[in-house]
């Protein structure tokens, strides 16, 4: 039976034990993670080219910045847009556009729409993600955690008036509608004490573990400590002048069917919410791949 124990967990970020489980399976979590967790991001953008003037100070304002429009397209679409999978559609699988012609798609249900509106000043001023305003919805907001994000720079005359489109999509499609980074898992280990004699090289170093560390029959199933362990080894291990001396006295040992997995994500959605998108991903691929086999046969 598989089995998941959280080992720390935090807005943005997961550990976690699983137990009954072979590499493919966690492995097929890690990649529908990357792949086809749904998620929001900016797809399009319009710049309002021209001249402004500022009402208040009688400035005029020309629509031009450093950077290209690919350039500034890119970094917007890689900011981290709040999703909310159970109030939103694909645009293909919203009910009141996945009719029309793509073009033509768009409406609160499958669109979020954000505008900003940013002036220069002379030595130029970073345009940062928090004076992007949203159109509607303001749980829609960028997180103030990413606020800070620089753009552009603009500097004295110039402005940036733009709108951008922003929809579900997922990872496989384009790397920006990827919900997670360093996702990642390792085999758990335990560590184990092969020749007690040899074993004090590295606890004389003073590094993190002990003997005490290790239960009576030589084993450290601990793991943090484990981790520390594993540190620590690097030390006497391939490539130092104690490698030869040591030999093996402490060893870490895989223990079958136990995977520790890790991820963040970008800020998009919370750590939980996206693994529960992937478990349901994978359910619902599952299912679909069970009736074609029934079908089938």
């Amino acid at each position: 039976m598989t089995k998941l124990k959280i080992l720390s967990e935090t807005d943005t970020s997961l550990r976690i034990l699983f137990s009954g489980v072979n590499r493919a399976f966690v492995n097929s979590l890690r990649r529908t993670m990357i792949s086809d967790v749904p998620k929001f991001a900016i797809d399009q953008m319009r710049v309002e080219l021209g001249v402004f003037k500022n009402e208040e100070t009688g400035e005029l304002f020309e629509s031009n910045y450093a950077l290209s429009d690919e350039q500034l397209a890119h970094r917007f679409s890689m900011l981290p847009i709040p999703t909310f999978h159970d109030d939103f559609y694909f645009q293909d699988e919203c009910p009141d556009c996945k009719d029309m012609v793509v073009d033509q798609r768009g409406c609160p249900s499958c669109q979020i729409i954000y505008t900003i509106s940013s002036s220069g000043e002379e030595g130029g001023r970073s345009v940062v993600a928090s004076e992007m305003n949203v159109i509607g919805d303001r749980r829609l907001e960028i997180p103030e955690a990413y606020g800070s994000i620089p753009l552009t720079k603009l500097f004295e005359g110039q402005v940036l008036h733009a709108y951008f489109y922003a929809i579900m999509g997922r990872g496989r499609d384009h790397a920006k509608y990827s919900p997670v980074s360093g996702v990642t898992f390792y085999a758990r280990q335990n560590g184990k004490i092969n020749v007690k004699t040899r074993s004090k090289m590295l606890f004389d170093l003073n590094l993190n573990i002990t003997a005490k560390d290790f239960n009576k029959d030589g084993t450290l199933n601990d793991i943090d400590k484990v981790d520390l362990l594993r540190n620590d080894l690097n030390h006497v291990g391939s490539g130092t002048d104690l490698e030869a001396q040591f030999n093996d006295a402490i060893t870490l040992e895989d223990v079958e069917g136990e995977f520790i997995f890790q991820f963040e994500t970008d800020g998009s959605m919370t750590a939980r919410t996206c693994l529960e998108q992937a478990c349901k991903e994978l359910a619902g691929r599952f299912e679909a791949l069970s009736n074609d086999f029934a079908e089938a046969l």
